[in-house]
């Protein structure tokens, strides 16, 4: 019989209610199965190697990853649709975690010991930046198959340099410092298998980190051999790198340094920039436009991250040990100190949500994650975590020098 056949007909109609009533589960489904990314996040936690995937709002643990090696000096970035997140862990691991899925997409040991990475303005290049062997390596974003790599070793010597501050610039573009070398390092991967390379030597003694400005423009690099800071502006390489606030602690008393203060933690408010200074319990402020030296903030200790409000209002601090449970915050119209907050013990980190109702803390020592309303400054939440230290969120996705 065919199926046009009367005998049929009853089927016909079972199937026809069936289709119906996929479509209408399909148009009821809960966010338990349809979520979007923008509100998503991660935090590492570094004893464990493992990264919880959260939610900012309400603030909850949604998935826990394993699997990702040493994590005890590790950074992130996204891919561009906020989706993925690229982990960079201290064993030179580069590892792909889905944030929907809650699971390792992929994993790659790609040298012997990493501190962090970036992706290009496109999206489909995932660059590592290494200690050990040094240099820089290009992936594809979507298979992390190796696509090149950019070696620091030096033809006289023999020896290689470690690679720090690695930020992405517009245009596939890739701003880096040599530890050994004293220099800063441009990467044009417009073709990623055969990047080409500016370099800017004698930018001064051991640059430690670096970053780039929220509009890509302007690449700065900290010294750890002397006092100042090396800037290039990539708007005007043809200039070279120039100085700025240089000579700064001359004459004065050297504190011990117990933590490098990370420079990717800088704040840009209005027209100032607020910059932790080594080994001193201050935070600098330059003018952004002529980057000369404004005034200097006395904080509690030696700061490790000085980070903006996204409104720009006010600036948040932590600090290196022994004030590390300590966490102070920055009015910038008056350049003053206004609260100081004991959130934790070992707070290690600090990430505002994308429009600055709240700023999460990682406390390392407590186990545990703290979330402070900014209006209020009061804690608001505590989430548990395992050793717990950085904190991303994926409005990161869609900026550049993060």
């Amino acid at each position: 019989m065919k199926l046009g056949h009367p005998y049929f007909a009853p089927l016909r109609l079972l199937a026809s209610a069936v289709s119906m009533l996929a479509v209408l589960l399909a148009g009821c489904a809960t966010p338990s199965t349809l979520r979007g990314t923008g509100d998503l996040g991660v935090v590492i936690e570094r004893a464990s190697g493992t990264v919880q995937v959260v939610t900012q709002q309400p603030p909850r643990l949604l998935a826990r990853v394993e699997g990702l090696g040493d994590l005890s000096h590790a950074s992130v970035v996204f891919s561009r649709d906020a989706r993925y997140a690229f982990v960079f862990g201290r064993d030179g691991g580069l590892s792909k975690v889905d944030l929907l899925t809650g699971r390792l997409a992929g994993r790659v040991l790609q040298a012997g010991n990493s501190i962090g990475g970036a992706i290009s303005s496109d999206g489909r290049i995932v660059v590592a930046q290494n200690y050990e062997p040094g240099g820089v390596r290009l992936f594809d974003a979507e298979t992390l198959a190796p696509l090149a790599d950019i070696s620091t070793r030096d033809p006289v010597s023999g020896l290689a340099s470690k690679v720090v501050g690695l930020a992405d610039l517009p245009g596939n573009r890739f701003a880096f410092s040599l530890f050994e070398a004293g220099e800063i390092w441009v990467a044009d991967a417009t073709d990623p298998r055969h990047p080409v390379v500016t370099r800017y030597a004698g930018v001064g003694r051991n640059p430690y980190d670096g970053l780039a400005s929220s509009d890509g423009r302007y690449y700065l690099a900290g010294l750890y051999g002397e006092d100042g800071l090396a800037l290039l502006d990539t708007w005007h390489p043809e200039t070279g790198v120039r100085r700025i606030l240089d000579g700064y602690g001359h004459g004065e008393e050297k504190l011990p340094v117990y933590k490098m203060p990370h420079l990717r933690g800088w704040a840009m408010a209005g027209e100032y920039a607020f910059l932790p200074a080594i080994g001193r319990h201050e935070v600098l402020v330059a003018d952004s436009r002529t980057w000369q030296e404004r005034t200097r903030v006395p904080v509690y200790g030696q700061p490790v991250f000085a980070m903006a409000e996204p409104s720009g209002r006010r600036v948040w601090v932590n600090f290196a040990f022994p004030h590390n449970d300590t966490v102070q915050v920055i009015d910038v119209p008056t350049m003053q100190v206004v609260r100081t907050l004991k959130p934790g013990r070992g707070i290690l980190h600090m990430e505002f949500t994308g429009r600055g109702d709240a700023v999460w803390l990682s406390s390392r020592d407590d186990d545990r994650l703290v979330v402070v309303d900014t209006r209020t400054l009061e804690m608001s939440t505590v989430l548990p975590a395992r050793n717990p230290s950085g904190i991303f969120f994926t409005w990161r996705a869609a900026r550049m020098g993060m």
